[in-house]
């Protein structure tokens, strides 16, 4: 395997203009080496910058600070030799299959003959001959996202860029895709030297990848870089399978953002901390998984028994976290005593305690529920929080914040919300009497 450096991030960072407040950092002195004949996974929960990443070495954005370099050259706009799949199908419909391959090759200003014969190869080489004139609407989730491979690999990329290009696929077709294209890079058919795959799917890079880079979050850095070193094919029974995604587990709960996890451990998140997009029932749910493994279990095991992937699990355990109800111990997640409690109350006692663990560790929720209680009326429209949200986060993080805060308000009974008027209450909530100020 050749050492050459293909791409190479020197102390990169990129941050998003937020009007009327301060910058939204989004990855923060990144330092990243790629080099020929090996497939690069990033992993990390949503939020991590892991697709702003990609967009950046391919030249779509440009850096805050710090450079990407392309064979020793800066990038500074998008480059020939680097390709990307994105996770959306991106297809025109008007456009047959054939035609939109060639779409590919439209700004290398290739004559008509060689850009179809160039098309047609690519289809060939991902499975797709005899759909050449086929609509995207004729085709299957998978076929679609063939035509998108074939899109990328007919411009011949030294580099190919993939943006959870799977997630989108039913497990079936997703893993026939994969097979599929590990054997075309095996077998040496495309002339890519390097394939970076953003993925939330911690099998799904154990199987693929010859390194797997873990970045932490709020803002986006580096946490771990780990070889694999398995041999092909690889087996997901295999005792050495599991050691390393049980490894990688434990990795990724350490990764999610270390100040605020080391916060959480003190029990002191701060007015503007992006809450997890996390629904009760949820938090209930795993509540009562974990409890039926005795009040403890692996992350592995959890994530298998749920079927949920690292995305959708890890906010509601960083919300557990939060509350109280749980913590993570050497790889495990683990019940506390208020978790227990929660599991054998009923249904008014588990919104009881919902609701004082909510006032009490939760800053925007105390913040909510003291406004409405000085408030004359206790009536206050939903725009003086999101206007105090917006303090700390983008627009876009203050709505959503805001909007989970809501739904958390509502279950615990702490206030009430009218969607029609957009007004916060306290009309009917249960805690109205012995909430806090």
């Amino acid at each position: 395997m050749s050492d050459d450096i293909i791409i190479e991030i020197k102390n990169l960072s990129k941050a998003f203009k937020k009007e009327g407040g301060q910058d939204v950092l989004v990855l923060d002195d990144l330092n990243l080496s790629l080099k020929s004949n090996e497939i690069v996974a990033l992993l990390g929960k949503s939020g991590s910058g892991k697709s702003t990443l990609l967009r950046l070495i391919a030249g779509l954005l440009q850096p805050t600070s710090g450079q990407v370099f392309y064979r020793s050259a800066p990038v500074l706009k998008p480059v020939e030799g680097v390709s990307m799949v994105f996770q959306s199908f991106a297809l025109l419909p008007w456009l047959t299959v054939l035609e939109n391959v060639e779409l590919g090759l439209e700004a290398q200003g290739i004559a008509r003959e060689e850009k179809r014969k160039r098309a047609i190869q690519a289809i060939d080489i991902i499975g797709l001959d005899g759909f050449e004139s086929a609509l995207p609407k004729e085709l299957s989730g998978g076929m679609r996202q063939r035509v998108g491979f074939a899109r990328a690999l007919v411009v011949n990329p030294d580099v190919l860029l993939m943006d959870e290009p799977f997630s989108a696929l039913d497990v079936l077709t997703a893993e026939n895709l994969k097979s599929d294209l590990l054997a075309l890079w095996q077998d040496e058919k495309t002339n890519t030297n390097v394939i970076l795959l953003v993925t939330h799917n911690i099998d799904e890079a154990v199987m693929l990848a010859d390194r797997i880079i873990i970045m932490g979050s709020n803002p986006g850095l580096i946490q771990a870089d780990i070889p694999v070193s398995l041999p092909h094919p690889r087996h997901p029974e295999s005792r050495e399978w599991r050691e390393l995604v049980e490894h990688i587990y434990s990795l990724m709960i350490q990764s999610t953002n270390h100040k605020a996890r080391h916060a959480l451990k003190e029990r002191q998140i701060g007015l503007g901390y992006r809450l997890p997009d996390v629904e009760p029932s949820e938090l209930s749910g795993l509540i009562e998984t974990i409890s039926s493994f005795e009040n403890q279990v692996d992350l592995p095991e959890l994530a298998d028994e749920l079927m949920m992937d690292v995305d959708a699990l890890f906010p509601i355990i960083e919300t557990l976290e939060i509350l109280g109800f749980a913590e993570i111990v050497g790889g495990r997640i683990r019940l506390k005593k208020l978790g227990e409690a929660f599991f054998s109350a009923n249904l008014q006692d588990r919104k009881q305690i919902f609701a004082q663990r909510l006032l009490e560790s939760v800053p925007i929720a105390r913040y909510i529920r003291r406004i409405l209680d000085e408030k004359p009326g206790h009536r206050v429209s939903e725009e003086r929080f999101l206007s105090k949200l917006e303090d700390y986060l983008s627009e876009q993080g203050a709505e959503r914040v805001l909007r989970t805060m809501i739904d958390w308000g509502r279950y615990a009974e702490i206030f009430a919300y009218d969607v029609k008027t957009g007004i916060l209450s306290l009309e009917n909530p249960g805690m109205a009497e012995s909430a806090e100020s």
